[in-house]
C-alpha cells in the first residue's frame, strides 16, 4: 500500500484529503508490522484494533508505537519484565491521552531493556531486538524497539523514553531521528519510572518535520506530574526553517576525544561543514566535567531506580511466588522476576544510598551534576546550539557487550550529559559506516529551547538524504 512509503504527516494529509481510508492505513501498517516483527522483536504487542478517536490533528490516523513502559488503559503493560508479567494498566498516561485526542492509532507496544536498563535492548524478557540494517546487531537502548519499529517503517511514529540517552541513542543506530524534550517538557504521569528526576518522554520518527508535528502533540503542562513544567508550549512547525546566519554551534572538544570511531567521526565533521555552509559560527567549547558524566549518572540512576523498583515486591503488581512467609515470598518473586541487569541496578543503588555511602557516592554524585550543569550554563551564553556525536560507534553484535557492563555503559557516553542537567537533545542520521550501519549526530540546546533544535535539524535535513534511506527487512 501507498501509505507504508510516506511520512507521517503524507499519510495524515492523505487521509484529510480522502485520497487513502484511515482504516486501510492501520490495516496496512498491521500487516506490515507482524511481518517484519518476525525477523526484528521490535514489539511486544499488535493491536489489531486501533484505539481511535474523533478528535483532528496534522496527525490524524497516523499509527503509532509505544513503548511498553508507558500506561495504556486496559492494555498489557510490562516494561519488558517478568514481574510484570500479564499487568493491565488501569489508566491512561497523559501522553497517551494526548495521542487520543490528537486521532493517532495506536498500533502497539514496542519492545524494549527490562525497566529501560540497558543500551541495546537485549535485557528484556521477550528477547533481543535485533537492528533492521544488520539483524545480527543491536538496535540499541533502552527504546530498541521504538527505534527499531521507526527505522524498518514497520510504523511512522513512535513513543520512547530517555533516562540517559535511551531515545537518542537507538536512533542512532536505527538510522532515525529521536528526540529528548526538555526535563518536564512532556508529562511523565504513565510513564513507569526509571530514574524519576532523569526520565523523560519523546518521540521518533523518521525526519524532522514529523518529530516537530509529533512534540505539538506531546508536549505540555500536566497538573498530575509533580515534575511537570509551567512554561508556555510552543508552536514548533514554526521552527522547521533554515537556521540564521551567524547561528553559533558549539564544538566540545570532550566528545571528539579517545575512543570516538574514525567513522563516526567523519561523519560528524560532516554535519559541521554543513552547517558552516548555511550561515552558522563554528566555536570550540568546553565542558571540562564531561569525563564523570558516566560515572555520576550511574550512581544517580541506580539510586533512583533502586527506590522505585521497591514498589514490585509480589503484592501489588504482577509476578507472585507462593511462599510459606512473606519475607521469602518478597525475596523469591524479585528473584525470579528481575533479570540480572535489574539486579545489578538494584544492588548498585541501594549501596549508594546505605547508611556510611550516602556522603560518598549519592551526595557526591548529586554535587558533580551540579557542576555538569553549570558547564552548560557557562557555555550556553556563548553559543546557540552544541553539536555531538550520538554514539561513540554504530551499532555493534548482538552479545559483544552483554558480560562487560561498563562497555555497555560507556555506549551512553555522548548522551547522559543532556538528562543530568536536564537539556533538550536530538539525534538523527548523518552517514554510514562501511558496513552499511547508521551514524547519528546530536544536538543539544539550553532548556525549553527545543525550537533551535528543530531549526538546526531542519537545516541539516533539507540538504542531506541521510534519513530518507530505508533498510530491505
Amino acid at each position: 500500500m501507498k501509505a507504508l512509503s510516506l511520512t507521517g504527516l503524507e499519510i495524515a494529509q492523505s487521509i484529510k484529503k480522502g485520497e487513502i481510508a484511515e482504516d486501510e492505513v492501520f490495516s496496512a501498517f498491521n500487516q506490515n508490522i507482524k511481518d517484519k516483527n518476525k525477523k526484528l522483536n521490535s514489539f511486544v504487542d499488535v493491536y489489531d484494533q486501533p484505539l481511535k478517536s474523533c478528535a483532528t490533528s496534522s496527525l490524524k490516523g497516523v499509527p503509532i508505537a509505544v513503548k511498553d513502559n508507558i500506561c495504556i488503559k486496559g492494555k498489557k503493560i510490562t516494561c519488558a519484565s517478568k514481574i510484570l508479567s500479564n499487568h493491565i494498566a488501569v489508566y491512561d498516561a497523559t501522553v497517551i491521552t494526548k495521542l487520543k485526542e490528537a486521532g493517532l492509532n495506536i498500533a502497539g507496544t514496542a519492545n524494549m531493556d527490562e525497566f529501560a536498563f540497558g543500551s541495546s535492548t537485549e535485557t528484556s524478557c521477550y528477547g533481543v531486538v535485533r537492528n533492521p540494517w544488520n539483524k545480527d546487531k543491536v538496535a540499541g537502548g533502552s527504546s530498541g524497539g521504538s527505534a527499531a519499529s521507526v527505522g524498518c517503517r514497520q510504523v511512522p511514529l513512535a513513543l520512547g523514553s530517555d533516562t540517559g540517552g535511551s531515545i537518542r541513542q537507538p536512533a542512532s543506530l536505527c538510522g532515525v531521528v529521536g528526540f529528548k524534550p526538555t526535563y518536564g517538557r512532556v508529562s511523565r504521569y504513565g510513564l513507569i519510572a526509571f530514574g524519576s528526576s532523569l526520565d523523560q518522554i519523546g518521540p521518533f520518527s523518521t525526519n524532522i518535520i514529523d518529530c516537530a508535528h509529533l512534540l505539538n502533540v506531546i508536549c505540555g503542562y500536566d497538573s498530575k506530574d509533580s515534575t511537570s513544567a509551567k512554561v508556555e508550549t510552543d508552536d514548533f512547525t514554526k521552527a522547521l526553517a533554515t537556521i540564521k546566519k551567524g547561528t553559533k554551534v558549539g564544538i566540545a572538544k570532550e566528545y571528539f576525544a579517545k575512543g570516538l570511531n574514525s567513522e563516526v567521526k567523519n561523519a560528524v565533521e560532516g554535519v559541521i561543514s554543513v552547517l558552516k555552509k548555511k550561515g552558522a559560527c563554528i566555536v570550540e567549547i568546553s565542558l571540562p566535567h564531561t569525563e564523570y558524566a558516566v560515572a555520576t549518572y550511574y550512581i544517580i540512576a541506580s539510586s533512583e531506580a533502586s527506590a522505585n523498583l521497591q514498589r514490585f515486591d509480589g503484592v501489588r503488581y504482577g509476578l507472585r511466588e507462593k511462599r510459606p512467609n512473606l519475607i521469602d515470598m518478597y525475596s523469591d518473586t524479585r528473584k525470579e522476576g528481575f533479570g540480572a541487569e535489574a539486579k545489578r541496578r538494584i544492588f548498585l543503588g541501594a549501596h549508594s544510598l546505605s547508611s556510611g555511602y550516602y556522603d560518598a557516592y549519592f551526595l557526591r554524585a548529586l554535587k558533580v551534576r551540579r557542576l555538569i550543569k553549570e558547564d552548560f550554563d557557562k557555555v550556553f551564553n556563548e553559543v546557540d546550539i552544541i553539536l555531538t556525536p550520538t554514539s561513540p560507534t554504530a551499532a555493534f553484535n548482538i552479545g559483544e557487550k552483554s558480560e562487560d557492563p561498563i562497555s555497555m555503559y560507556l555506549s551512553d557516553v555522548y548522551t547522559i550529559s543532556a538528562n543530568l542537567a536536564g537539556l533538550p537533545a536530538v539525534s538523527l542520521p548523518c552517514g554510514f559506516t562501511k558496513d552499511n550501519l547508521p551514524i547519528g549526530v546530536q544536538f543539544i540546546a539550553k532548556a525549553f529551547d527545543e525550537s533551535s533544535l528543530v531549526s538546526a535539524s531542519f537545516t541539516y535535513q533539507q540538504e542531506t538524504n541521510f534519513h530518507k534511506r530505508i533498510p530491505n527487512v
